[in-house]
Parts: C-alpha cells; sequence; structure tokens
C-alpha cells in the first residue's frame, strides 16, 4: 500500500530529569496521510545526535481507537503454535521506565504534528553528547556463510540493538548493521538494503564500529583458549584412561 507522507517533520529534544537519568534523545515523527490501514506515521529516535532509529510505526488500535507504538522487526526462523511466523524486534528498550517514557513522548510528538500541520520545519535542538553504549559479542563461523559473529548494542542500559553483524569482506572484517529490503535494486538488478538503525556521525560510528570490532576480537581469543582448554583435557582423560588398560599377553616379570 503507497502512503502518503505529509512534508511536515516534528521534532523534539527531550532532556533528563534528576529521578530520570536517561540519556537525551529527540524525536521527529512524519504523519501518514491515508484513510486505509492502521499506520498513522512514522517516528525516527536519534540518541545524543550520533545514533538514529528509523522505521518507529505509529498505529491505531481500531477497536479501542488508541495509539501505540511498534519498533522496528524483522521475520525470525521461528513460528508459534500455530505456525505462523514469529516477528522479533530489531532494537527495543529494555525497561518499563525507558520504554513508557519513550513510546509516550512519540505519540506526544505525532499528535503535535497534527495539531500543526500548518506549520513547515524542525524544531532546533541543543547539541548532545554521545550516548554511552556497552557492546556484546558472539563470534562463529558458519559453512558458506560471511558471518563471523553477532553483536548487541545496550545504550544507557536502557536500550538495546540486535542484530548487528561482523561479516567477512573480501579483504577485511566489517561491521553491518541490522536493514531491511526495499523495493529498490542497483544497476546489477541485486535488491537494495536499508539500514533500520545505524550512526549519524563519523566520530560515533569509529566508536561504535571499534568497540563492536575489538570486542568481537577479545571473545574470540577468549574462545580459541577455552578450545585449546577443552583439547588438553580430553588428552588427559585419554591418557589417563590408557594407564588403567593393561594388554592380555603381556609377560610377567616372575615366574
Amino acid at each position: 500500500m503507497d502512503c502518503e507522507i505529509s512534508d511536515l517533520v516534528f521534532g523534539v529534544c527531550l532532556e533528563h530529569t534528576e529521578s530520570e537519568e536517561y540519556m537525551k534523545y529527540s524525536i521527529n515523527v512524519n504523519e501518514v496521510k491515508t484513510k486505509e490501514g492502521n499506520i498513522k506515521g512514522f517516528a525516527t529516535v536519534v540518541f545524543g545526535d550520533a545514533f538514529k532509529i528509523t522505521n518507529i510505526a505509529i498505529l491505531e488500535n481500531p477497536e479501542r481507537q488508541q495509539l501505540f507504538v511498534s519498533m522496528p522487526r524483522y521475520r525470525s526462523s521461528e513460528h508459534d503454535e500455530n505456525g505462523g511466523t514469529i516477528y522479533k524486534d530489531v532494537c527495543n528498550p529494555i525497561t518499563k521506565e525507558f520504554r513508557e517514557e519513550l513510546y509516550d513522548n512519540i505519540i506526544e510528538a505525532y499528535e503535535t504534528v497534527k495539531t500543526q500541520a500548518k506549520e513547515q520545519g524542525q524544531v532546533e535542538k541543543p547539541q548532545a553528547e554521545m550516548p554511552e553504549f556497552s557492546v556484546k559479542v558472539t563470534p562463529f563461523e558458519r559453512s558458506g556463510s560471511n558471518v563471523r559473529g553477532l553483536a548487541r548494542i545496550y545504550f544507557d542500559n536502557n536500550f538495546i540493538v540486535n542484530n548487528v553483524s561482523i561479516l567477512q569482506g573480501k579483504d577485511e572484517l566489517f561491521v553491518a548493521m541490522p536493514a531491511y529490503k526495499t523495493k529498490q535494486t542497483d544497476e546489477q538488478g541485486k535488491a537494495i538494503y536499508q539500514d533500520v538503525c545505524y550512526p549519524v556521525t563519523k566520530e560515533f560510528r569509529e566508536k561504535l564500529y571499534g568497540e563492536v570490532m575489538k570486542t568481537y576480537e577479545e571473545e574470540k581469543e577468549k574462545k580459541q583458549e577455552e578450545q585449546k582448554e577443552t583439547e588438553k583435557d580430553k588428552e588427559k582423560d585419554k591418557e589417563k584412561s590408557g594407564q588403567f588398560q593393561g594388554s592380555p599377553d603381556r609377560e610377567t616379570p616372575f615366574r
């Protein structure tokens, strides 16, 4: 279904409070101008002017006539008890408190867009620092695949980004953010993929990707050491079992 999106983009900057020490972020909302379907708009959230989350849907429950927020999702290989495909969030708030704050502000931004539909432009927002983050990486290699590991990024211990891949390129490893397949194709006729979330600035991209690769190398080395220790333990067990196996035709030293 083709949707007509209004030209208006509304931005709002949310400040920290003393009781809620969340990272600073801004919200931009596009209102969908169509009477069909329950999609009312799309939101983009930017953490600290450094990391962007796109394709956040604003939907309406027709029965309750209530708006709700749906984070970008991907189709998993899992199925429910009825055989239906299970979809999982690409990224999402971790804590109940941050989820409620973020979703409420997205809805508020959408309502503001509707009431200010004749005003165009974007609200000015102050400069913000890079968001605090941590990374967890699971290295692995699968036959016939260029995937060398999967990472998760935690922002301020309140928001998680899943499905970050470490891929083997032609010459070196690189980090790939979660992406979705668009209807567009390149010159070779191959589908074009668009990142769902990604670093906005060069500085933060280098910092984030550098931390992902550093963690990957550390975890890979740790995994290799664990495999070596496992092999040593197996050899020791084999040697011990060999000591207790006597030869049936072995000659005894006494008659």
